[in-house]
């Protein structure tokens, strides 16, 4: 928090705060399932997942599973066969507000295998998604779909946590709020920047500023350092290193 500029955005969101909660919770037994939840832009963000998990895991007992919950089905096939991950298909029933699982494919063996990747039809099975897996924290994607998938089913997710007294923690990716979002694809012209934003700040514990990973779009929101997705990175390999000495005995 000390590196964000008095006054600014990312001052007035505690986005320092945000960034140091989500490594605290990444690293306690409690949190047992991360979720990036996004529209299937480029999921490159994934990549950052997988390395993110495994530094956790050093000072975890349980390995903290890491799962991508996005909007469209063909798309999450796509990714996880290029990716390596594995896909799992879902089939909605609005009769119950549940998901059944009626496929699995891992795209390879190993680390990358352990991502279950999921495609939704809609938000409502997006919401099904998040319970199947007992999602513990997610992190929104804001490049693509944020209107229409990402921010309703973490909002929706969050109020039906909160009367289940289960304990989750939304994290709303900056990218809406620091740029303006492909007004074309949200058919909001303009007020598609304001509305990623505003629904970020309705559902979030932590916001983040400015794009994943651009410091510039990150420093115009007031904040002095990288941008979110390393940053989260560095909070969670700062913090696992400092567990590391402190059982080493070496302070």
């Amino acid at each position: 928090q000390a590196f964000c500029i008095p006054g600014s955005v990312a001052d007035t969101r505690k986005v320092g705060l945000g960034h140091g909660n989500l490594g605290k919770m990444l690293l306690e037994e409690e949190t047992e399932c991360f979720c990036f939840l996004a529209g299937h832009e480029s999921f490159a963000a994934a990549e950052g997942a997988i390395g993110i998990a495994e530094k956790a895991n050093k000072v975890r007992k349980k390995p903290l599973r890491v799962i991508l919950n996005g909007l469209g089905k063909d798309a999450a096939q796509i990714i996880s066969r290029i990716n390596g991950f594995t896909f799992v298909e879902t089939e909605y029933d609005p009769y119950t507000n549940t998901v059944k699982e009626v496929f699995r494919k891992p795209y390879s063996e190993g680390l990358r295998a352990k991502v279950n990747c999921y495609g939704a039809n809609d938000v409502c099975e997006g919401v099904a998604i998040m319970h199947k897996e007992g999602v513990d924290v997610s992190i929104t994607g804001n490049s693509t779909n944020p209107t229409r998938f990402q921010h309703p089913v973490a909002g929706t997710y969050k109020k039906e946590c909160i009367e289940q007294g289960k304990k989750y923690f939304s994290v709303a990716s900056g990218g809406g709020t620091g740029r303006t979002l492909h007004p074309d694809n949200m058919a909001a012209g303009p007020a598609s920047y304001g509305m990623t934003d505003t629904l970020g700040r309705m559902h979030s514990d932590a916001q983040f500023a400015g794009s994943s990973s651009v410091p510039a779009h990150v420093e115009m929101m007031g904040l002095i350092g990288a941008g979110n997705n390393p940053m989260v990175g560095m909070t969670v390999a700062v913090a696992v290193s400092i567990q590391e000495a402190a059982d080493a005995n070496r302070f």
